[in-house]
């Protein structure tokens, strides 16, 4: 089987990008459409939370899925994916950007080489080919990509989702990669020190625009000040 999950998390964030992106994952046969990696989580919360007019389409969507050894799971959500992977072995999880290049007719923007930045995630640090996938949509968006010393699996950033508690979920559910691995990560920081620590950091790219592919990533360099786009952004904001 395969299986979308459209998050959340990022939903709330950007909920008409998260529809529009399901309008396409639909389109491709035989992908199955999930709101979340666990049953249950959280779904009153997320769907309070949803602009009226996408509250009944959210609420439609199965909740979760029983992933099963060799399913393909689809995220743009780096938390999903570590729980799935630590929870579920033997499913093959993906990001939404590989689904993306499989989709010889997808009309990318053209961007006219545009100077950007790439953000690279601490959360998606080790997925050397969901950055790869983000780099060749950014080549066929026709971006000129501009690029950090601390990228890949060398890069620390995830917005200000680092300088505070992680949630429960995440400890319990994914704890090699968000207890194990997080030395000194996830310590409480008050706004004005998450504010200035993200101010700091973005003014390294000097007014360039930034390219991200984390809700994470994205909401710390908002609050730094960075001319920040989510690449789900650029590639479904006209659609």
């Amino acid at each position: 089987m395969n299986y979308y999950i459209a998050s959340c998390v990022f939903t709330r964030a950007f909920p008409g990008l998260s529809f529009a992106i399901q309008s396409w994952v639909r389109a491709r046969n035989g992908i199955g459409i999930v709101r979340c990696c666990v049953p249950k989580y959280k779904l009153n919360e997320f769907t309070a939370e949803m602009p009226p007019e996408r509250r009944d389409g959210w609420s439609e969507l199965p909740d979760s899925a029983d992933f099963q050894p060799g399913d393909t799971v689809w995220s743009l959500c780096h938390n999903c994916s570590a729980i799935i992977e630590e929870q579920k072995p033997g499913v093959n999880v993906r990001s939404l950007w590989e689904l993306i290049l499989t989709d010889e007719a997808f009309p990318y923007p053209d961007l006219r080489g545009r100077e950007m930045f790439v953000q690279d995630c601490w959360r998606a640090r080790d997925r050397a080919d969901e950055q790869a996938a983000v780099r060749e949509i950014l080549r066929r968006m026709n971006v000129r990509i501009l690029e950090q010393d601390e990228r890949g699996e060398k890069t620390e950033f995830c917005g200000v989702s680092l300088l505070r508690p992680a949630p429960p979920r995440n400890l319990k559910m994914a704890p090699e990669r968000f207890v194990e691995n997080a030395p000194g990560k996830f310590l409480p920081h008050t706004p004005e020190e998450q504010r200035r620590i993200m101010t700091e950091y973005v003014a390294r790219f000097r007014g360039t625009e930034v390219v991200d592919y984390c809700h994470y990533c994205h909401e710390g360099l908002l609050l730094g000040g960075a001319r920040a786009h989510h690449l789900a952004e650029l590639l479904f904001a006209a659609q």
